[in-house]
């Protein structure tokens, strides 16, 4: 008997899979459970919709994250901050500071996504990572100066 999974099984696959199973493990387990549901014809049909419509908007999100990062590639923040006659910052440069910086330029990203190579505690010019999507990444230059007194 062929079922559709609804959610993941770690025997059987992934959700959305169809399956073929012993009927009575499907009848008395897997659709009582709600793991998965009778691979009808009409349940196939709806599958096929549902996963062509997946697919539509997983392109249009990453193509969306493609735009934002060709965008962001060509910005440079700049980030005034209290530092010491040496150059060297009374704190660190945090992804809070980075995310006000971009949503003032137009930009909602959130804090998790912004990642540092280094920890950022001189004045001078940084480049960070904004992870936009799982196949998307840009690259932003900071420029840390030092606030006027």
């Amino acid at each position: 008997m062929d079922v559709i999974l609804k959610k993941y099984h770690k025997d059987l696959g992934e959700k959305n899979d169809i399956v073929s199973v012993k009927p009575g493990f499907a009848r008395n387990f897997l659709i009582p459970q709600g793991i998965a549901i009778m691979a009808t014809e009409t349940n196939r049909k709806i599958l096929t919709e549902n996963l062509r419509q997946a697919a539509h908007k997983k392109d249009h999100i990453k193509n969306e994250a493609l735009r934002i990062a060709g965008e962001l590639e060509k910005l440079t923040l700049t980030i005034s901050t209290l530092a010491g006659p040496d150059g060297r910052l009374f704190g660190s440069i945090t992804p809070l500071m980075i995310a006000n910086q971009l949503e003032a330029k137009g930009y909602d990203i959130e804090r998790p996504r912004i990642l540092f190579d280094t920890v950022i505690k001189e004045l001078g010019n940084y480049e960070i990572t904004v992870d936009l999507h799982k196949e998307v990444k840009a690259k932003v230059k900071i420029e840390v100066v030092a606030a006027a007194k």
